[in-house]
Parts: C-alpha cells; structure tokens; sequence
C-alpha cells in the first residue's frame, strides 16, 4: 500500500509552461490513494484549465482568495488547516520571491503563509531566472525556513535555452513527495559519503577541451538520497547544469587531477563510502596551448599529444580512502564482463554497472538501469527515474556495510 493513501494534498499550479506536467502528476498522486486539491493562480490560468484539473483531482479548482461560495464550505484558512501537504509545481521566479517576503496577495501565497503543514516547491523558469542573485537569495531564504525544494532539472527549455530550470518530471516528483510524507530512516547517522559525478573538462587551450556527456545526475541523486538517510555528505562534481542537493557540501572543480585532488582532501580524515560516479577522461593533454590555437592553412591535420590521467578510484582504494569503495562502469558493449574486471583490478567493494549505448538510460536521460556485482553477489534494480534508483542502491550500499560488519 502506498504512503499517499488518505494523505491530503494541496496542489498549487503557478504560471508557467511546466504546469501541463502538474496533469500528470495529480494523476500519479490520486492513484496513488490521495486526496487532491488543486489551488490555479491567475497566471497558471494562461496554461492548463480548471476544468482539466477538476477532471483528474475530483474537486472543484480555487483560484480566488475572496470567494464567497468558498468561504460557505472550505475558507482559505480552512484548506490550509486541511492539508497534510502543499507542493507548488511548478512554482515561478514571481512566486518564489512574493512567498520568501512573506506576502499574501492571493490565494496560494496566504495558504502557504496560515498552514502548519510541510510545504514543497518545483521551480520552473528559465535558466538565467533561475541563476539571478535575488532568486537564489529567495531560494536560500526558502530552504531556511524548512521548504523542501524539489529541483529544478537541467536541460532543453520551451524558450530555446539550456540549463538548469526545467520542472523535475512527475515520476520524480512522485517519489519526492512519498519520502517527505514518510520520512526516510536515518540509518547513515554519522557516516561520511563521499561521491563524485559529471564530467571533467580538460583543456587544449584556453577556449577548448576534452569532456565527455556525462550529465551529473546519477551522482547528485545518490548524494541527495544520501544525506535524506543522514550521511554527512561531499560531492565532488566537474561541470553539471544542475543545482546541488540542500545540505550537501559541493566542491566544484574541472580536471581529473582535481578531482583526485578534491577527494584526496574529502577523505583525508576518513569516509565510511566513497562513490565514484563521474565520468572522469582517461586523457590529458600533455601541454596545454597558452594560447588559441589557430587553423593553418597548409594542413588539414591536427595531432594532440595526449597523457594518461590518473585513475582517481582506483589510486584512493589503494589508499585505503574509505571503509566501502564503489565504483561505476559506463559501458558500451561487455558490460558485465569488463565491470568485473574493473570490479577485481581496482580492488573495489561495489561495482555499478550499466550500459551507455542504449538511449533510454545513461547519459543526460532521467531514467537508469545498472547491475550491481560485488566479488561473490549480482544485484538487478528495476529500471527506474535516476532518484527512485538512487535510493535503492544507497540503501544496498548500506545493507553491504551491514553484512560485511556482522563477517568481521
């Protein structure tokens, strides 16, 4: 049975153009066994209609925070009192900076001001609305006052820009409001995770470098899911367009040397878990050009001198870097094969395997598949968001910690 069952939720649709996948999310959340509100502002009118949303919810649609038919049944202070829930998705650059000042000025802005109930948002906007000063400023005054924040997503935008911003899909949504309606066990207390993830960037010159597709998202969910279990946690991510997990301590950095550099320090007094899920270049240049490299018009070739990179995971579980070292392999054919390889030659505890050729999965999609191996045992997680998958292998994770303590 769900955790949703009974629980009343208050859907709040801001304007927007992610609010047609709020449809598909009211959806999953009364299959799910809840009870739905939704709460249209008048700039989410200018994109989904109340009788669509009437439809799926199964309640009439608020819009106004003077409604005399309204204040005879449910009153604004009355719906705030009845929610168990308020999730606004998606929630603007307006609403987010009209709610951190403390307004009241419509309906949605008064419910989230008078309940005492938990209250989440999806922002949608675009990437540089996203990445303003004042709407980080909003965001941090937000997540001070325990607003969960699910989101934003990276990626392609209606406007034709690319970055973070986009609306976290649905499913994703789904599985966020289940965990903040069940609060998840706090069995990592104590422990030190550090991961890694995104790309590294290595440059040619000062305008080009070598990198790879690697989106990051893999890694930041298994930090997020990470730090919900209560592990303190470091993340160490090359270059990613995404906005990193509340209470997660980022350390940004661009090459492979510092990457091994940043984890170096993250575990210089010990972790618990090392997690190794950035796709880190196996090449280098030898020299760096101090300058742009111009074209010559007497060739058509160029020939780079390239130099190994340090295998950053397999150089920290020589060191004894954490208790329990994973890695992932990112394969394009012989996956099982070549992650035990890497599994044995790198001496790790844990393998994550999984297959970058499909087009489903992998790089810059938000669903996984991967196959776990450890030197005796074989895991398949269902295929699944990037989120729902992460929880299920920290939760692995923490279960191989426990078998290998109760053998020692």
């Amino acid at each position: 049975m769900s955790s949703l069952v009974n629980k009343r939720i208050l859907v709040g649709i801001t304007g927007g153009i992610a609010a047609y996948k709020t449809i598909e999310l009211i959806r999953l959340l009364s299959k799910a066994g809840a009870d739905i509100q939704v709460v249209l502002t008048e700039g989410g009118k200018a994109f989904v209609t109340e009788m669509t949303l009437q439809a799926v919810s199964g309640h009439p649609v608020r819009s106004s925070l003077l409604d005399p038919e309204a204040e005879q049944g449910m009153g604004h202070i009355e719906l705030a009192k009845w929610a168990d829930l308020i999730m606004i998705a998606p929630a603007s650059a307006d609403f987010m900076a009209r709610y951190a000042q403390g307004m009241a000025n419509d309906l949605l802005t008064t419910l989230c001001l008078a309940t005492e109930a938990p209250v989440a948002l999806a922002p949608a906007m675009n990437q540089a609305m996203w990445k303003h000063p004042a709407t980080q400023a909003n965001l941090v005054t937000l997540q001070s006052r325990g607003v969960a924040i699910m989101g934003p997503a990276s990626g392609a935008q209606a406007c034709g820009d690319v970055g973070a911003g986009r609306m976290e899909e649905p499913a994703d949504l789904f599985a966020a409001i289940e965990q903040l309606v069940t609060p998840v066990q706090q069995n990592l207390a104590g422990q030190h995770w550090v991961i890694t993830a995104g790309p590294t960037m290595e440059a040619i010159d000062p305008v080009r470098y070598i990198s790879n597709h690697s989106s990051g998202k893999m890694g930041y969910a298994l930090a997020k899911a990470a730090q919900a279990r209560g592990a303190t946690v470091t993340l160490v991510s090359g270059p990613t367009q995404i906005a990193p997990p509340a209470n997660v301590k980022l350390v940004a950095i661009k090459s492979a040397q510092e990457m091994l550099y940043a984890c170096r320090a993250a575990t210089a007094k010990g972790a618990d878990v090392f997690i190794g899920a950035a796709a880190v270049a196996d090449f280098r240049m030898k020299d760096v050009a101090e300058q742009k490299m111009k074209k010559t018009s007497d060739s058509n070739d160029l020939t780079l001198t390239l130099v190994k990179n340090p295998d950053i995971i397999a150089t920290l579980s020589s060191e004894q870097a954490a208790q329990c070292m994973v890695g992932f392999a990112a394969e394009t054919q012989n996956v099982l094969e070549y992650a035990r390889k890497k599994l044995e030659s790198k001496g790790l505890d844990l393998i994550i395997a999984n297959d970058v050729s499909r087009s489903d999965i992998g790089f810059n999609q938000d669903q996984n598949e991967v196959t776990v191996l450890s030197k005796d045992q074989q895991w398949s997680p269902e295929k699944s968001t990037k989120s729902a998958l992460a929880d299920e292998l920290v939760e692995l994770i923490f279960q191989y910690q426990q078998t290998q303590t109760s053998d020692t």
